[in-house]
């Protein structure tokens, strides 16, 4: 049997959910992770690693995250920023669903996971938090920054986490190449992954 991919529009296999406790910035998350998305059977290695940089969380605005999966970034930065709006998405209606569902759960009212189709195409955002899907290739992963990136306000920052063996030194040199007005660094390294952060430039960043 074909492996399914994560980044499978309609997962075909049936639905399994497992449940998952999540530490954040000193409050308790209890989530859902469905199988058939990213990491369906524990908090990804490289998310957790993110999360250790909650300080860095917005505290307003409109936030996107990108490839949310079952929600663990999106989720957490909306719980612990009640001021933030904040927007999921991806391509998998399985990882739509379940971190809409989660969300729910959680009680949240400024969260909301979507197919990358629907999000409003004139919204911009304060801040990107993601975990970029790095196995769908350079292509892909660079049209997608590429799509989102000069959607960040002025001053706006994305947090970004990649693993060093997938390509995370050639990934923060390629942004620093693609957006040469923006402010890139590497921000944190754990565990074989690195926090890469673009801070947007004073004015709009132009494709």
């Amino acid at each position: 049997m074909v492996e399914e991919h994560y980044f499978s529009s309609d997962p075909a296999a049936p639905k399994k959910t497992v449940s998952i406790a999540m530490q954040v910035g000193g409050k308790q998350l209890e989530l859902e992770a469905a199988s058939g998305t990213f990491s369906s059977g524990r908090l990804d290695a490289g998310t957790a690693v993110l999360l250790k940089h909650d300080d860095h969380f917005p505290k307003d605005g409109n936030v996107l995250d990108i490839g949310c999966g079952w929600g663990p970034i999106g989720l957490s930065i909306a719980s612990l920023q009640k001021n933030s709006t904040v927007y999921g998405i991806d391509i998998n209606q399985r990882s739509i669903e379940q971190s809409n569902l989660n969300s729910k759960s959680l009680g949240l009212k400024n969260f909301t996971a979507m197919h990358s189709r629907d999000l409003p195409e004139d919204l911009r955002f304060s801040a990107i938090w993601s975990n970029p899907p790095i196995r769908v290739g350079k292509k892909i992963l660079h049209e997608l920054m590429e799509s989102f990136i000069p959607r960040l306000e002025p001053g706006g920052r994305a947090m970004l986490v990649v693993q060093k063996n997938l390509g995370a030194d050639s990934f923060q040199r390629w942004l620093s190449n693609r957006f040469p007005e923006a402010e890139v660094s590497r921000v944190g390294t754990d565990k074989g992954y690195r926090v890469i952060s673009l801070v947007s430039p004073p004015s709009y960043l132009k494709k």
